[in-house]
């Protein structure tokens, strides 16, 4: 008899949706108070997590979902870079694709 494993369940700070851990990508923050994108899911530090969009991305931004996620104001520049890490991500030039199942690990 297998057994299905179930799996981790995470809020987008962007449009409010419960997916996978693995359907998300991580933003950290980490004990230095710098705010990155964790490709990997396994770095250190406080993480939110927001859909594989930029639609997502942009909400968040409004509605100040990742300011209320780290308890700390988010600078427009942050923002900035996260636009185009996420961009690098959507064209296909990062390492780690979306649900290639080495996020969660």
């Amino acid at each position: 008899m297998s057994v299905k494993k179930k799996s981790p369940q995470r809020q987008c700070v962007g449009c409010g949706e419960m997916k996978n851990k693995k359907e998300l990508i991580r933003i950290l923050k980490t004990a230095e108070g710098d705010i990155i994108l964790d490709t990997t899911g396994k770095k250190n530090g406080r993480g939110a997590y927001l859909c594989f969009n930029r639609a997502c991305l942009e909400r968040a931004a409004k509605g100040k979902g990742l300011e209320r996620s780290f308890k700390m104001p988010v600078s427009a520049e942050v923002y900035e870079n996260l636009r185009k890490e996420l961009e690098t991500i959507e064209n296909g030039q990062s390492a780690v694709a979306p649900g290639s199942g080495d996020e969660g690990r």
